[in-house]
């Protein structure tokens, strides 16, 4: 095992050294331990049979029927606006694009998805939230209208992220957050600002449970947010895949760490 882990031992000499309990924990080296779950290796497993089993979900009988009413939508629309307004459409295309957690704002999608992006005033422009900026981007409803969307490559594109999408999100059932692991690495290399970090939630989890930043800098001010992330890393260096695979690590071992030592999961003090 200790080829596995020896890229990291450079990323984690501040938090985890040799011979670190939470290490042997991890990597089956502490006796009664050795059963505890591997998050890294758990990544690499999912990586290997990712191509296969977004396959097989997209085959289940409920992604096909939610599947199939978001291409009908797709193809029987006669506006934008019919087809932001049917929820069939806005399920899938917000899950595809990592915005699940988005889909109950209807007005707020709406009004993102037909704005002016030459203005840079616009709603997707300044929403801090930069995944809408991404998305309304992708598709510029307001200037290409229907035309775009209703391809049969881009309807598929959108089905095959559906899929992938929801396969992610079944990945934290055995690991908890390998789905934003999964997720950091297919995004690393688009981050070209801190602001990006903080305006994509998997992204923000992934680079402050690394990094040991508290959640509740959430509540301080962005400019405070900024210089937490900033003054411990180099963004530039999330263009390097070997960096990039090592910082990965570095979150999973974090946030085992962290569910391992919280109260729900701690052992009763029967004292």
């Amino acid at each position: 095992m200790t080829a596995a882990i020896s890229p990291l031992t450079s990323l984690f000499s501040a938090s985890f050294g040799a011979g670190s309990p939470l290490l042997n924990a991890l990597y089956g080296n502490a006796g009664s331990s050795s059963q505890t779950a591997d998050p890294v290796q758990a990544l690499r497993s999912a990586e290997l049979r990712q191509s296969g089993e977004v396959k097989a979900t997209a085959a289940q009988a409920s992604v096909k029927t939610t599947l199939a009413r978001f291409t009908q939508a797709v193809t029987s629309a006669k506006s934008v606006t019919q087809l932001l307004a049917n929820p069939a459409f806005m399920n899938v295309l917000l899950t595809a694009n990592h915005l699940s957690d988005q889909i109950g704002y209807t007005a707020l999608a709406t009004k993102v998805l037909t704005s002016n992006l030459g203005d840079p005033h616009s709603l997707a422009n300044t929403l801090t939230d930069t995944r809408w900026k991404t998305l309304a981007h992708t598709y510029d409803f307001s200037a290409s209208g229907l035309a775009s969307l209703q391809k049969p490559a881009t309807i598929a594109a959108i089905a095959n992220a559906y899929a992938t999408a929801t396969w992610q999100t079944n990945q934290d059932s055995v690991t908890p957050g390998l789905s934003n692991a999964l997720i950091f690495k297919a995004q690393a290399s688009t981050i070209t600002s801190v602001d990006r970090i903080l305006g994509n939630l998997a992204v923000r989890t992934v680079v402050t449970t690394a990094l040991g930043i508290p959640p509740q800098i959430a509540f301080q001010s962005l400019n405070a947010q900024e210089q937490a992330i900033s003054s411990r890393i180099d963004i530039k260096q999330f263009q390097n895949p070997k960096f990039v695979e090592a910082f990965v690590q570095r979150y999973l071992i974090a946030n085992s760490a962290n569910a391992s030592s919280s109260p729900a999961s701690s052992t009763p003090d029967l004292t």
